[in-house]
């Protein structure tokens, strides 16, 4: 697979309802994963919650989004970063430094509970970035 750069919207608590809305407006298939799709690591109150949602349309849409995490405010209108996944782990790896490198690193690019490698950072500008590589 490409590396793919889409938006991530983070929500406060109404992800699945709001990904549900726009696949109604922009169509495609969405696929969603709620924190007690795993299992023991699910943090009290999020069983039901989405820990990540894709949208993928036939125009080539991508949207993904997820509810916040605890412990992270909701801020409507900064509650929108920027996501690079794909499976090119150099590729991507070379993005994360670049994008890091100045800026602050709230999530260390490391594997994950859900079997990939994540990170998140801030850039120099204050962009929040999520790169996530696929591992198979």
């Amino acid at each position: 697979m490409a590396s793919r750069l889409n938006p991530y919207i983070s929500f406060a608590g109404v992800a699945k309802e709001a990904l549900e809305f726009y696949k109604e407006v922009l169509g495609g298939n969405l696929a969603v994963h709620t924190y007690g799709d795993f299992g023991s690591e699910t943090p009290p109150g999020y069983g039901d919650k989405i820990m990540h949602g894709m949208l993928e349309t036939s125009s080539g849409f991508t949207l993904m989004g997820a509810d916040n995490p605890p412990g992270m405010e909701h801020q409507p209108g900064n509650n929108i970063s920027m996501s690079l996944s794909g499976d090119d782990a150099d590729e991507l790896r070379g993005y994360w430094g670049k994008l890091s490198d100045g800026g602050t690193v709230s999530v260390p690019l490391e594997k994950q509970m859900w079997g990939d490698v994540f990170g998140m950072c801030t850039d120099k500008f204050g962009i929040t970035w999520m790169v996530n590589i696929t591992e198979r």
